[in-house]
């Protein structure tokens, strides 16, 4: 590669992935009349299996070395931070296709297994952002946006000042309470150890770096699991569970079974025999319980007194799909808090019930890290009415992400602690940094914020707030450890920056930087976030979804330490309803608009690289399609019958190549695309046409995490009038 003119277009999964292979041959024929090269690295998780067993090139540690080469330039599509359903399901699909990968070890029990599973374990969760986001994270809405929202506004429901819902959270035992945290003096590996015994080492650590460390108490939470369910059937309100069990893929589970195990109580402490027969595992769900009872002869006995449950429980437990009763305690991956939070403030403080009908809800939030910043805009909205798309301001984020910072690169380092005991963290001079005292089944966990991120983190807050002369928020709280550490960096680093270019900026914890930010959001204000990792994923769906409709309209940039960028597009929650509706009726209402506003930001980094005249004018000509483009409202619609995604991509070449027709920078690039706007502006009926004979229809693509290629082309360009245009540039 080692060009800086070159683009990588990240191939991933589910309905993005699927928005691709429509979108992807606009852009590589319309950029590279101006020299740029795309392509595309499949990074997706079939992609990411296959290569962990030596069936396919490693595509993620190409990439994970390009982006620390200052000519990295990648386009990254929402990737599935695969659960372990959802892992075993793609090895099942590829196995059924034909390749030769062994079964997912859940209990390895020889040495063959143990390796396999170590392979497939480097495919679950969080495996792609640690190794690509070697930058910090600036999160924002391009104003073309914003403007477009006012006039089109998403739809939220009004919420009730008698409203019951709440968010119940842990105040004892929890991660928060048994935080510590160090700065390194020195650089040194650290070990961690179980009652002096080494578990595993943490390498690469530098002096300056802040090493955090906590646990949770398994005892307290299933006391607090217990006692919120039966506040809900006091209150006569819905049980509901938030987690991240597909990012925070060791410690989110276990709560998740903790979960599971409690509300359906009554069953586990009934067939616990059976079950131990079966090798169930609450921590994957009833779903993948409800597989298991399959070779049970009490399976039918089991099944009806998890249906009774579900239909009769006291308290009615949130519902993901009321039609089939599928409950949030059914898959760990259907309850991502940032993904299931936002929805219960916009529906009016509710969620879904058995009925198919929204009731108010008592969230459970184990952990109050962040749990109380939930309850805040909650509180608000109750207090002050739902909050309006027309007149709120603009939350964006700089979030600290870089070398793998914060809880998301915790997964090597967390356990499920297998014997009581004490658990320490200890430096190469013998030194103990951390210690814990632990019981069995406790959930402790250690992660890592480098110096030279959070340093790097501190100069984009300062650099955003310069542009933008909008106030700066970080959202640290000094009563947790972790948070403490960081605010001293925030007061050692930031000066240097302020004396030069003043700014307005604050230090809150979480709650009442949530409290402030709200009255400036209702009175139109902007105000940037500054947070750390987990709150960056939290807010950056949380407030886009109550001003945008959804986090796929916001920009996401990374500038990556390195000097390159990577550039995220939107956020795949509802990517695989999104499938779903696709394969029974050929509808994608999948939205490109991430995609369209990263691949801007992307050519506009180039230009700034290289200078080239052409590039500048591919950048302009795209920002003016991408305004014509929501100014004609023509987003997806929701419905088969209706222009969806693969319509979307047809305006937006229309727009664009009548803009780079238009234009008078570049006589050769005006002449070369004057025929193809007019081809593409008198095909349009035609086009349209062809594109809506296939609505409405069951559609093929051979595969769910491992489409085929040629049938997914054919079912996402099915007009051939646009195709041969777009091939004939």
């Amino acid at each position: 590669m080692g060009k800086p003119t070159t683009i990588v277009w990240t191939k991933i999964d589910e309905a993005p992935a699927l928005a691709t292979y429509s979108l992807f041959p606009i852009v590589k024929n319309f950029t590279k009349e101006a020299g740029v090269n795309v392509e595309q690295r499949d990074i997706s998780l079939a992609g990411r299996v296959l290569a962990a067993m030596g069936k396919a090139p490693d595509e993620l540690a190409y990439l994970g070395e390009l982006v620390l080469k200052p000519e990295a330039n990648i386009i990254k599509l929402p990737n599935i931070s695969a659960s372990i359903p959802q892992l075993k399901a793609c090895i099942a699909e590829l196995q059924s296709q034909g390749f030769d990968i062994p079964d997912f070890p859940e209990e390895p029990k020889t040495k063959e297994e143990e390796e396999i599973r170590k392979k497939y374990n480097t495919c679950l969760g969080s495996a792609v952002n640690p190794v690509l986001r070697e930058g910090n994270s600036d999160r924002r809405a391009a104003k073309v946006v914003k403007e477009w929202v006012k006039k089109h506004p998403p739809r939220l429901k009004p919420i009730s000042p008698d409203c019951k819902s709440y968010v119940a959270y842990m105040d004892k035992g929890d991660f928060y309470e048994n935080e510590q945290s160090v700065i390194l003096e020195k650089g040194s590996d650290l070990s961690i150890r179980l009652n002096g015994k080494e578990l595993t080492k943490m390498t690469g650590n530098d002096a300056g770096d802040v090493v955090s460390a906590s646990f949770m108490s398994a005892e307290e939470l299933r006391k607090f699991l217990l006692k919120t369910i039966e506040d809900a059937k006091e209150k006569g309100i819905l049980w509901s569970i938030h987690l991240k069990a597909t990012m925070m893929k060791v410690s989110d589970p276990i709560i998740f079974g903790h979960a599971v195990e409690a509300y359906f109580k009554e069953i586990f402490e009934k067939y616990a025999d059976e079950f131990e027969k079966l090798g169930v595992n609450p921590d994957l769900g009833i779903g993948d319980l409800l597989k298991k009872i399959e070779k049970s002869d009490k399976k039918e006995e089991i099944a009806k007194a998890i249906e009774e449950k579900i239909k009769e429980g006291n308290p009615d437990i949130a519902m993901v799909d009321s039609s089939k009763l599928i409950t949030n305690l059914h898959f760990s991956n259907d309850i991502i808090i940032d993904a299931s939070m936002p929805p219960v403030i916009r529906d009016g403080g509710k969620m879904w019930n058995k009925n198919d009908e929204l009731q108010d809800v008592e969230c459970v939030i184990p952990d109050r890290s962040y749990a109380k910043m939930y309850d805040a805009i909650l509180k608000d909205a109750i207090k002050n009415g739902q909050f309006d798309p027309t007149k709120v301001g603009h939350v964006s984020n700089v979030g600290l992400m870089a070398k793998k910072a914060e809880e998301y690169g915790s997964h090597p380092f967390t356990f499920r602690i297998p014997e009581d005991g004490v658990m320490e963290v200890v430096d190469t001079d013998g030194n103990v940094l951390m210690s814990h005292e632990v019981k069995k089944g406790d959930i402790w966990r250690a992660y890592r914020a480098k110096d030279i991120a959070i340093k790097d983190w501190i100069r984009l807050a300062h650099e955003r707030g310069k542009l933008t002369g909008t106030p700066i928020v970080f959202w640290l709280d000094s009563n947790r450890a972790h948070d403490a550490n960081l605010i001293k960096k925030v007061v050692e680093y930031l000066p240097a920056h302020i004396e030069k270019e003043p700014i307005e900026y604050h230090i809150m914890a979480p709650e009442l930087a949530m409290k402030w930010t709200l009255k400036r959001f209702r009175a139109g204000l902007d105000t940037i976030s500054v947070t750390g990792n987990v709150l960056r994923d939290y807010l950056t769906d949380l407030f886009p979804i109550l001003e945008l409709g959804t986090s796929a309209r916001m920009m996401s940039i990374v500038p990556l330490l390195a000097g390159g960028g990577l550039f995220e597009t939107g956020a795949g929650g509802s990517a695989p309803k999104h499938v779903q509706q696709f394969l029974k009726e050929s509808h994608l209402r999948w939205d490109s608009l991430g995609e369209f506003l990263a691949l801007a930001e992307s050519l506009r980094m180039i230009y700034n690289k290289t200078g080239d005249k052409k590039v500048k004018v591919m950048c302009e000509a795209l920002d003016k399609a991408n305004a014509a483009y929501l100014d004609n409202d023509k987003a997806p619609g929701r419905k088969c019958g209706e222009p969806d995604n693969k319509a979307s991509h047809f305006y937006l070449a229309m727009y664009w190549a009548e803009a780079l027709a238009n234009q008078n920078e570049d006589k050769e690039i005006a002449e070369k695309f004057a025929p193809i706007a007019k081809e593409l502006k008198e095909n349009e009926e035609t086009i349209i046409k062809e594109l809506m004979e296939v609505e409405c229809k069951p559609s093929d693509i051979g595969g769910y995490y491992h489409p085929d290629d040629e049938k997914a082309q054919k079912a996402m360009r099915p007009s051939e009038t646009l195709n041969k245009i777009v091939e004939s540039i």
